[in-house]
């Protein structure tokens, strides 16, 4: 059992802030904002697109990225708070940004309308597939987020092994379920998404427990993992532990400690460094490659 890590709420308010943050232009024409009606959560959700450089001119499809926002965060975060747009010229990808709320992108035990989880798989990847060119194959199909979006990417991914390639964790929190909520910030979120700390439902969404389930067969499906973490972050224990518990299984991942904190000069690096390795891998290609 992992030990519970309890770190300020002063801390914490930096760390999911906005310090540091580095602006997108409001004047980008690949950026797309939209809503549309979600069932599972009875409302309209806002989402952003970021297309390819050409998108419009063109009949070629793409793969997607689905790139989730932290806890405190929005959907906006990614495109304002990071040089994402400069980082993705030329790359063929369409770029998908939710909105996640405090959700830990999973169907909450006590809210039976704050069922994230099935939104972003029942809906917004159909969503997104009937209203862009994307290639709607697991081979081309990507999901990525920072902290909280962390753990939700690492936990939908291996929940849904058959949908994607490759998930990416920066800074994850990849251990939440396990933590007993003390802490005034993580407590609502926490307790609200999974229960109280005995609620035997917390083990469904807890990631070092699905990797322990996951037999010898049924490794060689699970999509390519990712997850890096700043050497002074709070997290970084919690995330060497779940590197180590994915070599224990065998399972394919990569990962990354590296000089930085629980900040947004630390995931503006690691996007541009996560795409960089997509395209090594040939998940994404260069835009003049799209096919």
């Amino acid at each position: 059992m992992l030990r519970s890590i309890r770190i300020s709420l002063i801390v914490l308010l930096a760390a999911f802030g906005a310090a540091n943050s580095i602006a997108a232009s409001e004047t980008e024409p690949r950026l797309r904002e939209l809503r549309h009606d979600s069932a599972s959560l009875g409302r309209e959700v806002p989402v952003r697109i970021l297309l390819p450089d050409g998108y419009e001119k063109g009949a070629v499809r793409f793969p997607v990225l689905i790139l989730l926002h932290g806890l405190g965060g929005d959907y906006r975060n990614w495109a304002d708070k990071t040089e994402l747009i400069a980082k993705s010229h030329g790359l063929g990808v369409i770029i998908v940004m939710p909105d996640g709320r405090n959700s830990w992108y999973t169907d909450s035990a006590t809210e039976p309308m704050d069922a994230y989880e099935s939104y972003l798989i029942k809906e917004l990847i159909p969503y997104v597939d009937s209203k862009f060119r994307t290639v709607s194959r697991k081979e081309a199909r990507i999901i990525a987020g920072l902290s909280m979006g962390g753990f939700g990417a690492l936990k939908l991914a291996l929940k849904h092994p058959d949908l994607f390639a490759v998930a990416g964790s920066f800074s994850g929190a990849l251990d939440a379920p396990l933590r007993d909520a003390d802490n005034p910030f993580l407590r609502p979120s926490i307790e609200k998404v999974f229960g109280r700390s005995d609620d035997p439902r917390r083990r469904s969404d807890e990631i070092f427990s699905l990797v322990d389930r996951i037999s010898e067969q049924e490794v060689r499906g699970l999509p390519f993992l990712y997850l890096d973490c700043g050497s002074e972050d709070w997290l970084i224990g919690t995330n060497r532990d779940f590197s180590q518990r994915l070599l224990s299984k065998k399972i394919a991942h990569e990962f990354r400690q590296l000089p930085g904190r629980h900040d947004w000069r630390f995931w503006n690096a690691q996007v541009g460094q996560f795409l960089t390795l997509l395209v090594e891998k040939g998940v994404v290609p260069r835009s003049d490659q799209s096919s």
